[in-house]
């Protein structure tokens, strides 16, 4: 064990699971950031998260003892403390939690002394410095403080139910409304009487002398829905420990800001940003968040404007916005990964594997503020000038909307100055806008079983894995205009709903099946239902989109249901080279790529997945080489039915948002590539023939897509290019070989003639102008020009302004190039006229009355407007306007 009085952070997290390893618990690594099927949470908020099916008795492990260091986030949705990093002393985004937990084996005894051991004879922390609380009614963990430990009651405070509830107490636990709960115990550390506070339960509870260091969760009731409280049958423990609180007591520090991790991270950001104080609470945020953003990121989180990325995204804005305080205008966050590699990369090996995506997904997402930074602080300083101690809601959401600042990040530079921020106004702007969006994106569909016909079906069983037609197929349900009907006519359009079906409901990106149903006895014998497409209804009835040809159709009837084979065909190829491109991603760009959405039909597959900058066209090609060579290889398409944990210990790959029961289904073709998915696919990869990228391009912040062909479709497009090549070649003069020469050779030529050209119009312009400067007239010991000048483009007039400034030394002019009824005009002020006369105000000024805009800098400035005699005027009137401010 380490020396307490030189003890690292590293040294404790490794005593910990070293301790409890000794006594006889499995050490279990960190779960990610990103809870897995959960859809309850946004991010793993504390260390009991991988172990809540095992406390609800849905999920059984090896082990009855566990110990483990947990990485944690709370920055968003409930357990969100963003608001207050970087301004007290022990709040943060990302921290680690140390627990302990027994699963049915050890209780209160074996918690409580292991605890105190770890803590005193371990860690050396003086006893007399700490005390306990429990709940009110727990005796028995009282008398073990009292009996077994040896604390004088004094330092045993009982905690009563103090939130307004039966068992609504800070020393009452529960996983939910309903389930396990039970009491728990507190550890607290007590600085001493030069820190401002008192003990737990006093008044003054909230001040920083008494700091809760442990919490030891004894979970052994079942809370029913009317309140009661029984038994479990196998009682548990659930502790949770602050890594950050407990290393600053070690190292006999008050703040966790000054322990050894946050030091070496805040000297880095202080290097970085050239920061001499180190205590400048602007380090402490980006200190903070380095370690948030990193670890989000290489847990599979991408910057985005929605969900878990929206959050990661204000974290990443956050520091940036604290880096442009300290006067940094470069890319400069991204430089600290590396830092906090060394710092945690061993007790995490996840970070040193992705420790190069994080520095470039990071990279990517400071070049893109910094194109909206400086103009959004420009204009929150603009209505904090005009503001009267709060910030508008409209222009706090104008700031989000355009500028990409996070209410969070605008609310903080407003609490700066003393100021807040309307965040109902926020709100309702925000509403509005998704309103709008809303109303612009509806559109026809969607069907919805009624509940009671829901109750009466059984599932529809899917046969078209193994075949594409099928009789004797019952029809269960008809549907006609969203209503359950007994039957259908010709020229009816509805919707069928057989007991079992081969053809595919459109899920998981590939689309519904077309096809025909057709009568196979004598009472449905003359009918025949085209199906235009199948749909998913309910999640598990396949639903017959179509029209009624012929016949009558009834429920009860029987019919032949016969898929458009060479439509499944072609979709299968598309679908399964998704799987293979989505393996080949990984394996070019790196394991931070998840699918994001797909399209696989069967004329082209789209494929959306998380990516932090374009790809290049030398790694366009290498995806479109290792795909192809796995078609090649004619992999066999290996289907498997396994339960979920299973699944994932066999390598399969869990598409993000998808939702799977217990047992999936799994496929896999070769090495490379092995998903969970429903789907439809080939036999083998070679019956795909040949894969095509045909596009690539950014969809939102984090996400690109690539659109692909394969089989006959990469073909004809293949044999199309190559027509558009020979047609090239031919208008070129040479053949397919020589046009890369041949183009080259033209566009030399066509640059040769375009100097000559523009050599010819600034002679001409020169000559044109030649007499223009003897026209300006002395206004106040300025000269001041402003002319018309005939077919002059907007390069021609600066070249033109050049020479007048050259000329005419302290002058204001302005000229107006006129061409096809429309006018360019441009304004430059030099010499002492700068003192008095601004460019942007003068053209401004003409601009305006000619109907039309414009602006720049003091000495230069450019617009446009209409041609005629508004123009004229306004030309004239330069002289008057120069008079009346100078």
């Amino acid at each position: 064990m380490s020396t307490p009085s030189k003890i690292s952070t590293a040294d404790i997290r490794r005593d910990f699971l070293d301790f409890f390893a000794s006594k006889g618990h499995t050490i279990v690594p960190s779960a990610p950031l990103v809870p897995g099927n959960d859809p309850t949470l946004l991010f793993t908020n504390s260390g009991m998260v991988q172990f809540k099916d095992v406390f609800l008795g849905a999920e059984k492990r090896s082990y009855v003892r566990a110990v483990d260091v947990q990485r944690c986030l709370r920055a968003g949705g409930k357990h969100n403390d963003l608001d207050s990093v970087g301004y007290t002393a022990r709040h943060h985004t990302f921290f680690e939690m140390l627990g302990n937990w027994s699963f049915g084996d050890y209780f209160k005894k074996d918690a409580i002394a292991w605890a105190w051991e770890l803590l005193t004879q371990v860690w050396k922390l003086p006893a007399e410095r700490l005390l306990v609380t429990v709940y009110h009614t727990d005796d028995e963990a009282f008398e073990l403080w009292r009996d077994m430990i040896g604390l004088p009651e004094e330092r045993i405070v009982r905690i009563g139910d103090n939130k307004g509830a039966p068992y609504a107490s800070d020393n009452f636990w529960q996983m939910a409304d309903t389930g396990p709960c039970g009491p728990c115990t507190e550890i607290f550390y007590d600085h001493g009487a030069h820190i401002a506070g008192g003990p737990p339960g006093s008044p003054d509870e909230d001040g920083d002398r008494f700091i809760e260091i442990w919490n030891l969760v004894f979970m052994q009731f079942d809370r029913a829905a009317d309140g009661t409280l029984s038994k479990l049958p196998a009682p548990c423990v659930d502790t949770g420990m602050g890594l950050e609180r407990l290393t600053a007591i070690l190292q006999h520090v008050h703040t966790n800001y000054e322990i050894d991790l946050f030091q070496a991270l805040i000297k880095k950001a202080a290097e970085l940003t050239h920061t001499s104080d180190l205590d400048n609470k602007s380090l402490r945020v980006i200190a903070d968040h380095i370690r948030a953003s990193a670890f989000l990121i290489v847990d599979g989180v991408l910057p985005s404007n929605e969900g878990r990325g929206y959050v990661l995204r204000r974290i990443i804005r956050r520091a940036l916005r604290h880096g442009w305080m300290l006067g940094v205008r470069e890319p400069f966050f991204h430089k600290l990964v590396p830092t906090l590699d060394a710092l945690m990369g061993e007790a995490y090996p996840v970070l040193r594997e992705g420790r190069a995506t994080a520095e470039r997904a990071l990279k990517a997402e400071e070049e893109r503020f910094a194109e909206t930074l400086d103009s959004g602080m420009r204009i929150f300083n603009e209505v904090a000038a005009k503001s009267n101690g709060t910030i508008p809601g409209a222009d706090a959401f104008r700031l989000y909307d355009t500028y990409g600042f996070p209410l969070d990040l605008t609310q903080d530079m407003a609490r700066e100055r003393g100021m807040s921020v309307d965040v109902a106004g926020f709100d309702a702007a925000m509403a509005k806008q998704k309103e709008t969006a809303r109303a612009a994106g509806k559109f026809g569909g969607g069907t919805v079983l009624p509940a009671e016909l829901v109750a009466q079906l059984t599932p529809t069983k899917f046969l078209g894995y193994d075949s594409l037609t099928a009789g004797g197929l019952e029809v269960i349900a008809l549907l006609k205009g969203g209503k359950p009907v007994a039957a259908i006519e010709a020229g009816d359009e509805a919707i069928v709903i057989l007991d079992s079906t081969p053809f595919y409901a459109e899920s998981g990106g590939q689309v519904g099946d077309t096809g025909e149903l057709d009568g196979n006895t004598d009472k449905s014998g003359g009918v025949r239902f085209v199906v235009d497409d199948t749909v998913k209804l309910a999640g598990q009835f396949h639903g017959h989109v179509g029209s009624l040809q012929a016949g009558t159709l009834k429920k009860g009837d029987h019919l032949v249901a016969a898929v458009n084979a060479a439509r499944r065909g072609a979709t299968v190829l598309n679908h399964s080279a998704t799987h293979l491109l989505h393996a080949a991603l990984r394996g070019v760009l790196g394991t931070h790529v998840q699918q994001k959405g797909s399209l696989v039909a069967p004329d082209r597959l789209r494929f959306d997945f998380s990516h932090f900058q374009p790809v290049t066209a030398a790694e366009l090609a290498e995806i479109e080489r290792r795909v192809n060579a796995e078609v090649r290889a004619n992999h066999e398409g290996e289907v498997r039915h396994m339960a979920m944990q299973e699944a994932l210990d066999f390598g399969a790959m869990a598409l993000f948002g998808e939702k799977y029961g217990e047992e999936v289904r799994v496929l896999r073709f070769g090495p490379t590539s092995t998903e969970l998915c429903g789907g439809t696919h080939v036999g083998r990869t070679g019956d795909i023939g040949l894969f095509k990228i045909v596009s690539e391009g950014g969809v939102s912040a984090g996400v690109r897509r690539i659109e692909a062909l394969t089989g006959q479709g990469a073909l004809d497009y293949v044999s199309e290019e190559e027509r558009r090549l020979d047609d090239a070649a031919t208008l070129l003069g040479g053949n397919v070989g020589e046009v890369g020469d041949k183009l080259r050779q033209l566009l030399d030529r066509q640059k040769k003639l375009e100097r000559e050209l523009d050599a010819l119009k600034a002679k001409a312009a020169s000559g044109a102008t030649a007499d223009l400067a003897a026209t300006a007239v002395d206004v106040n010991g300025i000269k001041v020009l402003a002319a018309r000048l005939e077919g002059f483009d907007a390069k021609a007039l600066r070249d033109a302004m050049d020479r007048f400034k050259q000329q005419l030394g302290d002058a204001v002019i302005v000229l107006a190039g006129v061409q096809d009824g429309k006018a360019a005009l441009v304004a430059g002020v030099s010499g002492a006229a700068l003192g008095r006369i601004k460019a942007g105000d003068v053209l401004a000024d003409v601009a305006r009355q000619a109907g039309g805009k414009g602006g720049g800098r003091p000495d230069m400035a450019q617009g446009g407007g209409e041609d005629g005699p508004a123009l004229e005027n306004a030309l004239a009137g330069v002289v008057r306007w120069v008079t009346d401010r100078t």
